[in-house]
């Protein structure tokens, strides 16, 4: 049998129940007053027009459902077909694009599209602990993609968007940023902020990181420019194969990026990588990781546009 078979696929009740027991832990809590005790049921009468999953709180009289303060919030696709597109995405290694979807749940594709925003904003971590520590090593290096706004093609990289990523050995955590330029005073606040000084940095031979590699307490550089790759345990290669990753996923799924929405395919991939299988996570357990991350944000159509061109 599929695992699409599963009851909180293609019953609303079972997917109400079944983003009830992740966000709520078991608990119904009233998002308007926090009240938790004077809490019932209501009954689904699609007759009166009683919506699936509607729960009523005796303390403020008001009513509400599980989806109240997500990022699943004013979301008019059923539930059940909403937690088909997280277990596809999280499930799927180098994603999996708006169309498909729309094809597979039968909606339209922009209500595809705007699902999968909503969802890769539930895979931002947001969380800024820095990586590393004493006996910690990370590793730190840039990619180029597709191609800046309004810049013509040519030869080299520099007409393509620009990429920081970080990744923490060991635990295999992720971090990436989009760049406008990759000159000192733009990736070296980002290094510091998300590097533990007392960690061992790993770069390739870039300037710049001859420069950011003073503040920790080791920095190896690999010769690049040399056609030095490795060097014991000094080298780049697991950041590399994040890159590889990412570019598969976006050259041969998605094909086209804007670079306002580039952050929020960059934490779709971080978040996959981050929980990987390697790292201890099935497809559950990354689908169920994915839902934990809707809780206490919100994205509506129109700030997945305004929010981009700021870049949040």
């Amino acid at each position: 049998m599929s695992v699409l078979s599963r009851p909180e696929f293609h019953d609303e009740e079972a997917a109400f129940a079944h983003l009830e027991k992740i966000v709520w832990a078991g608990e119904a809590v009233c998002p308007h007053c926090g009240g938790t005790d004077r809490i019932t049921k209501v009954k689904a009468n699609p007759a009166k027009r009683i919506r699936e999953g509607l729960w009523r709180c005796g303390d403020c009289k008001r009513q509400f459902t599980v989806k109240i303060g997500t990022v699943f919030e004013h979301m008019r696709i059923p539930l059940h077909k909403a937690l088909q597109a997280v277990y596809l995405m999280t499930s799927s290694k180098k994603g999996i694009s708006a169309h498909q979807l729309h094809r597979i749940l039968e909606i339209t594709y922009k209500s595809a599209w705007f699902l999968c925003h909503r969802i890769r904003e539930a895979m931002a971590s947001g969380d800024m602990t820095p990586f590393g520590g004493l006996g910690g090593v990370v590793e730190s290096d840039e990619t180029y993609i597709g191609r800046e706004p309004g810049m013509k093609m040519r030869p080299g990289v520099f007409h393509k968007m620009k990429v920081l990523s970080l990744v923490e050995r060991g635990s295999g955590n992720v971090r990436s940023y989009v760049l406008d330029t990759v000159r000192l005073k733009e990736i070296e606040p980002i290094v510091r902020g998300n590097v533990h000084k007392l960690s061992t940095l790993m770069t390739d031979d870039a300037k710049h990181y001859q420069t950011i590699g003073r503040y920790f307490y080791r920095h190896e550089a690999v010769n690049h420019t040399a056609l030095e790759f490795g060097r014991g345990k000094a080298h780049t290669n697991t950041i590399e194969g994040y890159f590889s990753i990412f570019k598969r996923g976006m050259r041969g799924v998605y094909q086209h990026c804007q670079k306002k929405h580039l952050h929020r395919y960059l934490a779709e991939f971080d978040f996959r990588y981050t929980h990987r299988e390697a790292a201890g996570y099935n497809d559950g357990d990354r689908s169920v990781q994915a839902i934990k991350g809707i809780i206490g944000k919100r994205l509506t159509y129109r700030r997945t546009y305004i929010g981009a061109e700021a870049g949040l």
